[in-house]
């Protein structure tokens, strides 16, 4: 490391979304990257002091993208899941530096959604109507 050379963490709201290999722009929010191996515990006869942790199987939590209302397409591609017309799509979530470029990655695989919804809207407020969308998948790396 050099000597006075600062590492600040990068920054949560640069960052891009793919699916299908088309940059989707204007998501506000990401969340649900999240990993989680779980595990059983298993005793041995006699032995009150220890106990071993084995895996048993890794769960992944489904992604929610928000954005801006500004078209139908993300709605499209979940009707078709209400009319059982499963289209799955893979996709990446890419975490910008302050210049821009590209730092980290994150792919999701075989996704399709499984949540719609939009905003509430109210006369009495200024705030751009959203809709957030949950997909499931077949994990993040």
């Amino acid at each position: 490391m050099v000597v006075g050379k600062r590492e600040d963490p990068y920054s949560a709201f640069r960052f891009l979304v793919e699916i299908e290999g088309i940059i989707a722009g204007g998501f506000t929010d990401v969340s649900g990257l999240s990993v989680q191996t779980e595990v059983d515990s298993i005793r041995e006869g006699g032995v009150n002091d220890f106990e071993y942790k084995l895996p048993r199987g890794t769960k992944y939590t489904d992604i929610t993208l928000k954005r801006g209302l500004t078209d139908w397409e993300l709605y499209n591609w979940y009707k078709d899941v209400i009319h059982g017309k499963i289209s799955r799509k893979s996709g990446a979530i890419y975490l910008l530096d302050h210049e821009g470029n590209q730092v980290m990655d994150w792919y999701f695989f075989e996704a399709y959604p499984v949540k719609w919804e939009v905003s509430s809207f109210n006369a009495t407020s200024n705030t751009v109507a959203s809709e957030t969308l949950v997909l499931t998948h077949h994990g993040v790396v």
